[in-house]
C-alpha cells in the first residue's frame, strides 16, 4: 500500500491537535464550572449551626463563582439520610455537603455502618469550628469546672448532664470530658437543644452539653452559666469562661467542627477549584464575623488536614461508643 510521505505531517498535526484536545477537556470542565447552580446539602432543620454556616459559606461562593449555591436541608436519622444522598449523587461538583462530627461518629455509632466516609466522600475544605460548652443551671452549686468535678467524684453518678440526644455531637464530647476527669456523669438524652435547655434552666437537670450559639442567649440572660468551653481557644461570645486546658485539662478538645465534602469520583480539577474557593471565603470578613457570630472560628487549611482530622475522629468516636456502649436514638 503506497502512502504519500507529503501527507505525514498533516496527519501528525491532526492526531497531535486531537491528543491535545482531548488532554484539555478536563481542565475546560473546570474553567467552566460551575455552570449551573450548585447544591450545599445539610443534614440538619434549617436555622440550627450548621445551617448557618452552610448559607453563609453559599453565599460566599455564589458571589465569588457566579452561581447560586442552594442550601437543601436533609434532617433525620442523625444526618444519615443527607450523607447517603450526597454520596448516591452524581459525582459532578453540583451536589456537596456541609458535613459535622456525626460524619465520623456515625460510622461506629450505628451498625452495620451506613456508609464510609473516607472511601465514599471526598473532603474539600475544612470551614470552621464551634466549641462545646459545659453549662449549668443559674443557680446549680458549681462555681466552676474545678467545683463540678469535685462534686461528681465524691458521688459517682449522683450528677446529670442532659444533652440533644444519644450520640449527638454533645453527648459525646460530654462523654470525653468525664472519662478525662475521671469522674461519673448520668447521661440525660432529649430529642434536640431547645427541650434539653428548657429543662435545666427549669432545674430538672443540673447540667447541659451544647454548642456554643444555642446557650448564648441563655446566658446573656442569666438562665445558665458556662462552667467551661471545650476547645483549645477562648470562644468569642464567652470571653471570661476559661477553656478545659486552663482547667487543667491540657490537650483535650471537644469541638463542632464543619467541613465541606462531595461523592469520592468528583473531578480532582473541579475538588481543588472548590478548595481555593473556600479558602479565599474563609479569609473575608463577612465569614468571618459570621462564624464569630455563632461562638466558633474559621479553620483554613489543606484538603490532606480534613481527611485526617475525619480519620481521627473516626478512631476516637469508635472507642468511646465501644467503652461507653452509646447507641443511637
Amino acid at each position: 500500500m503506497h502512502i504519500s510521505l507529503s501527507f505525514l505531517p498533516r496527519a501528525l498535526v491532526v492526531a497531535s491537535a486531537t491528543v491535545a484536545l482531548l488532554g484539555a477537556l478536563p481542565m475546560a470542565a473546570a474553567q467552566t464550572y460551575p455552570a449551573k447552580p450548585v447544591r450545599i446539602v445539610v443534614g440538619y432543620s434549617a436555622g440550627g449551626a450548621v445551617d448557618i454556616v452552610a448559607r453563609t459559606l453559599g453565599q460566599s461562593l455564589s458571589g465569588s463563582l457566579g452561581q447560586p449555591f442552594i442550601i437543601e436541608n436533609k434532617p433525620g436519622a442523625g444526618t444519615n439520610i443527607a450523607v447517603k444522598h450526597v454520596i448516591d449523587a452524581p459525582a459532578d461538583g453540583y451536589t456537596l455537603m456541609l458535613a459535622a462530627n456525626a460524619l465520623a461518629a456515625n460510622m461506629s455509632l450505628y451498625q452495620p455502618a451506613p456508609f464510609d466516609a473516607e472511601r465514599e466522600m471526598v473532603a474539600i475544605s475544612l470551614v470552621g469550628r464551634v466549641p462545646v460548652v459545659i453549662a449549668a443551671n443559674a443557680n446549680a452549686p458549681y462555681a466552676n469546672i474545678g467545683k463540678l468535678i469535685e462534686a461528681a467524684k465524691a458521688k459517682p453518678g449522683s450528677i446529670a448532664f442532659a444533652s440533644p440526644g444519644n450520640g449527638s455531637t454533645p453527648h459525646m464530647a460530654g462523654e470525653l470530658f468525664a472519662r478525662a476527669a475521671g469522674m461519673e456523669l448520668q447521661h440525660i438524652p432529649y430529642r434536640g437543644g431547645s427541650q434539653a435547655i428548657t429543662d435545666v434552666i427549669g432545674g430538672q437537670v443540673p447540667l447541659l452539653a451544647m454548642n456554643a450559639l444555642e446557650v448564648s442567649p441563655h446566658v446573656k440572660s442569666g438562665k445558665l452559666k458556662v462552667l467551661a468551653v471545650l476547645s483549645p481557644n477562648r470562644s468569642a461570645i464567652f470571653p471570661d469562661v476559661p477553656t478545659i486546658a486552663e482547667s487543667g485539662f491540657p490537650g483535650f478538645e471537644a469541638s463542632v467542627w464543619y467541613a465541606l465534602m462531595a461523592p469520592a469520583a468528583t473531578p480532582r480539577a473541579i475538588v481543588t477549584q472548590l478548595h481555593a474557593e473556600v479558602q479565599k471565603a474563609l479569609k473575608t470578613p463577612e465569614v468571618q464575623q459570621r462564624m464569630t457570630a455563632v461562638g466558633g472560628e474559621v479553620l483554613p487549611g489543606s484538603m490532606a488536614m480534613v481527611a485526617t482530622l475525619i480519620s481521627s475522629e473516626r478512631q476516637r468516636y469508635a472507642k468511646l461508643v465501644r467503652e461507653a456502649n452509646i447507641k443511637p436514638d
